[in-house]
């Protein structure tokens, strides 16, 4: 009988019955297995069944595709954000530099296309994407600008992100008069729009240099030259000597002008401002050849090349200081701060007479007599100078001015004041 329940041949001892050492048919006897048969190995469990070629291979392709895709993507990004970033910073093409002019609500890709129109940068994709990354995009301001040679593209957009827009001059010199102080404005380039309609009163044009940019107007330039002088006009006739011979501050603006005219010469001011108040004091003629001119040549000035004849002396105009009393109606130019407050506080001088003394300056003197000497030596000095040109230029003796020129400096039937005839203009 068997002793193992699990052997399916009862009373068989064979351990061949479990399969380790024979072999049994669908039914009979168990057959020993041969040594061959014992030696070969048996097959072991199958592997699991493959996913189909075709499904595989989808999956992969598409697997690396996306991720070559990925990786070129970031290798490029990162290759233009480097070569990028190097255009941006480097040197630009232009040798010689240039100014660029951004006008008001022009977009940053406009702007990047005309400076790259215009040779100012290399690319304009670089510049606008590089204005973008660093958050500028909003911040370029309006305006012309000055860029220097090799100037960068970082160098630009910083440039143009300051708002230091190019600055331009307008200067006024002291004694011009209105027409003249205009025609300045009107020919200033860098200006634009219309002259204002009429003329403003003469001796109201601030004598000063203006700084404006590229667009501003005529008429704010005008506007402002106006407003500063009566600004000024009104500051130093406030702080005015309290016993100046003048009615009013018109009176003070055209005596002031008359000073700019007679002389530049800073440390003469005050002393001819005096002179001419000592003479109003007294009820003299102020005998002012500068104002002669002005009656003669009006707002246009005198021509470089025309002397004061004794003539012109006798002309009746209403600026004729020769033929008047008093101050004439209106200032003859534009005088600046010095001019004023030189009328506004006078040297305190007893002098009513000066001349020319021949070598830019005035001699001063309190008496007829002494001014007739300092004519006198005046027109020693001019013959003399006269004489020196003549021989130079191979004449025996100078020639004779036409119409018997007043340049010397005489003073006058009343003895005025002496200036010469060669006034600045």
């Amino acid at each position: 009988m068997s002793t193992n329940p699990g052997n399916p041949n009862p009373g068989s001892t064979n351990p061949g019955d479990d399969g380790d050492f024979g072999r049994q048919g669908t039914k009979g006897p168990i057959m020993p297995k041969t040594a061959a048969e014992a030696l070969r190995p048996e097959a072991g469990t199958p592997p699991p069944s493959k996913r189909s070629r075709a499904s595989r291979s989808q999956f992969v392709v598409f697997l690396n595709f996306f991720l070559s895709m990925v990786i070129l993507a970031v290798l490029a990004s990162g290759a233009a954000l480097y070569f990028g970033m190097q255009a941006f910073v480097e040197p630009g093409p232009s040798a010689n530099g240039d100014t660029f002019m951004i006008k008001p609500n022009t977009g940053v890709q406009e702007i990047a296309d005309q400076l790259e129109r215009r040779n100012l940068i290399s690319d304009a994709r670089v510049f606008r994407l590089g204005v973008r990354a660093t958050g500028n995009e909003s911040a370029l301001k309006a305006g012309e600008y000055a860029i220097k040679p090799r100037a960068s593209m970082r160098d630009i957009m910083e440039l143009f992100r300051s708002g230091k827009s190019v600055m331009y001059s307008l200067t006024i010199p002291e004694g011009l008069t209105v027409e003249q102080a205009l025609q300045r404005v009107a020919d200033q380039e860098a200006l634009t729009g219309e002259m204002p309609p009429s003329l403003p009163p003469e001796g109201t044009i601030a004598t000063d240099t203006l700084r404006f940019t590229r667009g501003a107007t005529r008429q704010q330039m005008v506007d402002k030259l106006i407003a500063d002088q009566k600004k000024l006009v009104d500051d130093v006739w406030s702080h005015r000597a309290p016993d100046l011979p003048i009615a009013n501050i018109d009176d003070f603006v055209t005596l002031a002008s008359i000073v700019e005219k007679e002389t530049g010469r800073s440390d003469e001011r005050s002393r001819v401002a005096a002179v001419f108040l000592n003479r109003l004091a007294k009820g003299m003629r102020l005998q002012s050849d500068p104002t002669i001119i002005y009656g003669l040549f009006g707002g246009k000035g005198k021509p470089a090349d025309r002397p004061i004849y004794q003539s012109d002396l006798d002309k009746q105009t209403p600026y004729n200081t020769y033929m008047i009393k008093g101050l004439p109606p209106t200032p003859i130019a534009n005088p600046g701060r010095a001019a004023l407050e030189a009328v506004a506080n006078p040297s305190k001088t007893d002098d009513l007479y000066f001349v020319a003394d021949g070598n830019g300056g005035h001699v001063f003197a309190a008496t007829l007599e002494e001014h007739n000497q300092n004519v006198a030596r005046y027109r020693t000095l001019q013959k003399k100078q006269a004489d020196a040109a003549a021989k130079a230029s191979g004449q025996t003796t100078a020639p004779a001015a036409p119409d018997g020129d007043a340049g010397s400096g005489d003073a006058g039937a009343d003895g005025g004041s002496g200036e010469n005839g060669d006034a600045a203009q």
